[in-house]
């Protein structure tokens, strides 16, 4: 069972995970053996999260690159092929949220969304699957949201580009399903990060934000998700355990999706 979910000797691309969710798939991976590559946009994050991963004791490789930009992707892939080789399993991790309210957000601001959250995964996918073809099959794991599913005040881009990302993932799963390609989403609910942090700060009298209150209240776990809830399911969708799951959006939300809600 143990060799059902290990990476021994694969190699993994996990965009943006210069911290946060990405970080903690990305060293999920590692621990289940595989070699990681990861971008950033800037090099200071990148010094960061190179300490980071070398005080886990993971010597991850670390590239300055735009996942938006497509010249920047080839020179990307093409360096992780030369220095780690082929890509085995390709997380599309980087994102981007605006909150505002849809009226007020300028379509430069709604593009700007889109672009990183749906665009970048079809063109690193684009990039990788050639490869995966030749080598006769990969992975691939699009971060979904619980907004591929469901919609909410001021995060219309961002719903938009999730709901994109969902049916992204189940079109190249039809389409190269039979070149033993799996990809599937992973969908993490309302989790603890640097990226939600203003919504969790403590009101001026010490009291919970109030959308910290209702996150916990919608939850039948009756807490936030933690980065390291999302480990277990990655590793699975990264592996050979999951090599007849294609297609499918795996929800790690504490149950948030299949609950109404108390009565007031």
């Amino acid at each position: 069972m143990n060799k059902q979910f290990s990476l021994e000797g694969k190699v993994a691309l996990v965009t943006g995970a210069a911290y946060g969710i990405g970080f903690a798939i990305a060293e999920a991976l590692a621990e289940a053996g595989a070699k990681i590559a990861f971008n950033c946009l800037k090099q200071e994050h990148l010094e960061h999260a190179l300490a980071a991963y070398a005080e886990r004791g993971i010597a991850a490789k670390g590239y300055l690159a735009n996942v938006t930009d497509e010249a920047q992707i080839k020179e990307l892939v093409g360096k992780i092929e030369a220095e780690l080789g082929g890509i085995d399993i390709l997380v599309n991790n980087a994102g981007i949220i605006k909150r505002i309210p849809m009226t007020e957000m300028a379509a430069d601001e709604f593009r700007d969304v889109v672009d990183v959250d749906l665009v970048a995964p079809f063109l690193v996918s684009k990039a990788v699957i050639p490869e995966m073809i030749r080598r006769g099959g990969g992975k691939i794991i699009n971060i979904c949201s619980m907004m591929s599913e469901l919609g909410r005040e001021t995060v219309s881009a961002y719903a938009a580009a999730k709901g994109g990302l969902k049916m992204l993932t189940r079109n190249i799963a039809s389409e190269y399903g039979k070149y033993n390609i799996q990809c599937n989403g992973l969908g993490p609910g309302y989790i603890a990060t640097p990226q939600t942090a203003p919504l969790r700060e403590r009101q001026a009298d010490g009291s919970p934000h109030p959308f910290d209150r209702f996150i916990v209240a919608k939850t039948p776990a009756e807490r936030w998700g933690t980065p390291e809830d999302l480990k277990g399911p990655a590793v699975f969708l990264a592996s050979p355990a999951s090599d007849f799951v294609n297609g499918q959006i795996l929800y790690v939300d504490g149950g948030i999706l299949a609950y109404i809600g108390k009565q007031p």
